[in-house]
Formats: structure tokens, C-alpha cells, sequence
């Protein structure tokens, strides 16, 4: 196939076998997610678009695609031939690729990453003025306990402790 340490798409699938039509699933990856982009990681074509999108890999009789998220449940009828593991799903070489079914899978891992950036934004957004300033009025006033260890360098007791 291709060296581990390239980070090139394009050489990945040159180097690919034709039968194995990975030119293919790049096209309908690229043509349902235009905004992803894609690199190498962990030796395989990555998409990433707000977050890990999708992988594909090329084995020697299958080949196969991985992150498939909620989509695997969601599309558990038509994935159910085509599932091996936790997130992958495998297509043999010797049959059509499903090109329904990995768009529908992709759109998919588009609103996921989607909803997920949203949730993220949301649970980041700082508080209101209002409660900022009241939690700030009630730290006034406290003292920090002392959080050294008995036995550190600092304290009065312990091994380091000088006498004489």
C-alpha cells in the first residue's frame, strides 16, 4: 500500500488497487461534506469537519469505514450487512459500494459534529454579570486553609524540619 508517514490523500489512493474504488468513496465523502478536509491519520484517509468526521481504510478484500456515531443505530437495517466492531463497517471489494447508504451515513456525521460544536459553544458561554458579581461578594472575606502536607519542606514538622 502506502508508507506509514505520508500525509498525502492522493498517494493513498494511487497506491490503491482499482478494484477497491476508494476514488469512489472519497468523491461521495467530499461531495457530502465540501467543507471537511482531509488528511492521513493513523495510516488512513481522515475527514474532519468541527471534530473527527469520518475515516476509510483499504484492506485486502474489504474496504472500510470508520466513526460511524449515532448513524450506526440510526441506519442499523441497511449497515447491519456491512457492520464489524463498535463504529466500522466493511464493504467487500467484490460488491458495488453502497452509495445511498455512506451518504446518508456521512450527512449524518455532519449534524453530529454540528450539534456537538452548538452544545459546546453553549456550555462555554460565560455567566450573566449578575451572578459573576454576587459569587464574587462571597468569596470576600475567606481565608485559604493552609494546604501544605505535614511533611513537606515548608512545615514545621517532618524529616526536613531543622532543629538546633
Amino acid at each position: 500500500m502506502l508508507s506509514a508517514g505520508s500525509k498525502d490523500v492522493p498517494a493513498y489512493i494511487a497506491a490503491a488497487p482499482a478494484k477497491a474504488r476508494p476514488r469512489q468513496l472519497r468523491k461521495i465523502i467530499k461531495d457530502t461534506a465540501p467543507k471537511a478536509t482531509e488528511t492521513i491519520s493513523y495510516g488512513m484517509p481522515y475527514y474532519s469537519y468541527q471534530g473527527r468526521l469520518i475515516y476509510f481504510g483499504l484492506a485486502r478484500a474489504w474496504l472500510g469505514l470508520y466513526l460511524l456515531g449515532r448513524a450506526k443505530a440510526r441506519y442499523a437495517k441497511g449497515l447491519k450487512p456491512y457492520l464489524s466492531g463498535a463504529s466500522t463497517a466493511r464493504f467487500s471489494l467484490d460488491r458495488p459500494l453502497p452509495t445511498a447508504l455512506i451518504r446518508k451515513v456521512v450527512k449524518e456525521r455532519v449534524a453530529e459534529n454540528e450539534e456537538r460544536q452548538k452544545r459546546r459553544r453553549s456550555a462555554t458561554a460565560w455567566p450573566s454579570a449578575a451572578f459573576q458579581s454576587s459569587s464574587r461578594r462571597s468569596d470576600r472575606g475567606r481565608r485559604r486553609p493552609d494546604r501544605r502536607s505535614p511533611g513537606s519542606p515548608r512545615s514545621s514538622s517532618g524529616p526536613w524540619r531543622r532543629t538546633g
